[in-house]
């Protein structure tokens, strides 16, 4: 390539890169900002499908995370994860345990201004935006050919971030045929049944279903084990925000 065909490439990429915007592709470029994040898509779960210790233990995990890469210790982190009314525990949405926002990725960039932003019509969340706290661009589903597909999150929330109802887990075309589950978020996150199932979101909002655009409600899993979460595309990561 000649000097001169190499300025021109250099000043379309930087044209394009400015087009992008900092919420898009550009994001991922930006140095880590640990002292800003206040969400992550989990990097990893915990290897035993939807059994995560309870909401208690999912928060744990994202508490840990979000420590090892040099986040503040005094940040109170949740998972976003909704709870059934079940077992003497009481009905608890993800929309209500995650804060007010604004939040802001790993690289410091904002996903969401409040609850009502981050569960309107078309949320700034995006593969490139749904970083993990690593400030890593999580794998995409089946569609995107990244191996291993990772863009199921569990969530056991509708698309308004509130308890998803098992009435309709299986009316969807294209939603795995399961025996009716008692709940959707594996026995309130306690459970690796096969028989059991919960409803996960695309962290990249991109797939064949239906509801592949909903980051938090795409379609159930096939199974609450670790086997059967991974055979719909994720390896059971969670969402984690600060709520101080």
């Amino acid at each position: 390539m000649n000097r001169t065909r190499g300025l021109v490439v250099l000043g379309l990429g930087a044209a394009a890169a400015a087009l992008a915007g900092p919420g898009l592709a550009m994001a991922q470029d930006l140095p880590n900002a640990p002292a800003k994040m206040t969400f992550f898509v989990s990097s990893t779960g915990l290897g035993d499908g939807g059994n995560l210790g309870g909401l208690a233990g999912a928060d744990a995990h994202c508490t840990k995370l979000a420590r090892s890469v040099g986040a503040p210790a005094s940040r109170v982190w949740h998972a976003y994860l909704s709870q059934a009314a079940m077992n003497g525990l009481p009905q608890i949405d993800a929309r209500d345990r995650i804060g007010k926002g604004p939040w802001y990725n790993a690289k410091g960039v904002e996903i969401a201004s409040s609850v009502e932003d981050l569960h309107g019509l078309n949320p700034k969340m995006t593969k490139q935006t749904n970083l993990t706290e690593k400030g890593t661009v999580n794998n995409g589903g089946p569609a995107s050919g990244d191996k291993p597909p990772m863009h199921d999150i569990l969530t056991g929330s509708g698309k308004d971030g509130r308890l998803k109802s098992p009435e309709v887990a299986d009316a969807r075309e294209g939603a795995p045929k399961l025996p009716l589950p008692p709940n959707m978020t594996c026995n309130n996150w306690t459970s690796n049944d096969h028989q059991l199932s919960t409803e996960v979101g695309h962290s990249d909002r991109d797939g064949f279903v239906p509801d592949a655009k909903s980051f938090n409600a795409a379609h159930p899993s096939r199974g609450c084990d670790q086997a059967g979460i991974v055979s719909t595309g994720g390896v059971g990561q969670i969402y984690c925000f600060a709520v101080s």
